[in-house]
């Protein structure tokens, strides 16, 4: 039995992450200020004795006895990490700084949930982990992009100068159950409104392609992730290199809610990213064959059946 520490607990993935780490008879701590995160996502959970739930921002250290530390702690959409862009870059920063703390006092292993924004709008397609992106460090995605950027920079830096055992995956676009209906992100927008018949938007001429992972995948790699050889730290992406415009997203929700809603467009945002798709090599050869099981159509009807009993 380990005791592991989970920031961000009570967020879309932090949550499932919880469930499995406790599935497989863990102790779990599950941090969260709840920005973003909600306790309805780890209600469930209230009961297990292994179970321990601690309302903290990781902008302030935290103390406890921890073999292992997955760090989620940040807003991660942008209508979400935009409200406010200082307490944003604060989390990716001084969160990083904090969970490292911890991890150096108690020889820890530490796993940054780092993110595909780290590679900006890319000019290299697919992205591959040795790719240092192309990202704009004074715009209004600047505070989560370079805050990521930074935190795998400190997390480097602490495995080189302290000797902390250290883990980075970046994480691609993922969905799933317990998504925030809110959060401004193109599947739970695009579900939301074709369940409502309203119009769905989107920006630009839909013509961007995203990769969509089912949670359950990201979850499994990341597990498996913390797992491997302390040797091995990354960076490694955690996605499915499937890939899909806007359109043809919008168009898949709307056949499989039977909705009735139309595509219409607005202006795409700034510094919004053409392409994105993981190359997922370094995960299949790290991660004993790691790859994405769950594919759009079935995790899509996943999803809007958890939206749906909303």
């Amino acid at each position: 039995m380990k005791r592991i520490l989970v920031t961000g607990g009570a967020g879309f993935i932090g949550s499932h992450l919880c469930e499995r780490l406790l599935s497989e008879n863990n102790e779990v701590i599950c941090l969260d200020n709840y920005f973003t995160g909600s306790r309805d996502n780890i209600a469930h959970l209230f009961n297990n004795p292994r179970f321990e739930l601690e309302r903290h921002d990781v902008i302030n250290p935290f103390m406890a006895e921890v073999d292992e530390i997955y760090n989620l702690a940040c807003p991660a959409s942008p209508i979400h990490y935009q409200y406010n862009a200082i307490k944003t870059i604060k989390t990716s920063v001084m969160g990083a700084i904090n969970m490292l703390g911890l991890a150096k006092r108690t020889r820890a292993t530490i796993l940054q949930a780092s993110t595909s924004e780290v590679y900006g709008d890319p000019t290299v397609h697919p992205q591959l982990e040795s790719y240092w992106g192309n990202v704009n460090p004074i715009g209004i995605r600047s505070c989560y992009d370079e805050g990521k950027r930074c935190a795998e920079t400190l997390f480097m830096d602490y495995h080189r100068q302290n000797k902390v055992d250290i883990k980075i995956i970046r994480i691609f676009n993922t969905y799933g159950p317990r998504m925030h209906p809110q959060d401004g992100r193109v599947v739970s927008n695009f579900i939301i409104q074709a369940l409502q018949n309203k119009d769905i938007t989107i920006y630009g001429d839909g013509t961007q392609t995203r990769s969509f992972q089912y949670v359950d995948d990201l979850v499994e790699g990341m597990i498996r992730m913390m797992n491997t050889p302390k040797t091995f730290i990354g960076p490694m992406n955690i996605g499915n290199p499937n890939e899909f415009t806007m359109l043809e997203l919008a168009e898949k929700i709307i056949q499989l809610t039977n909705s009735t809603s139309k595509i219409t467009s607005l202006p795409l945002p700034s510094d919004d990213p053409k392409q994105r798709q993981p190359d997922i090599g370094l995960a299949k050869e790290m991660l004993n064959g790691w790859e994405a099981k769950i594919q759009l159509e079935e995790g899509l009807k996943k999803t809007i059946a958890y939206f749906k009993g909303k």
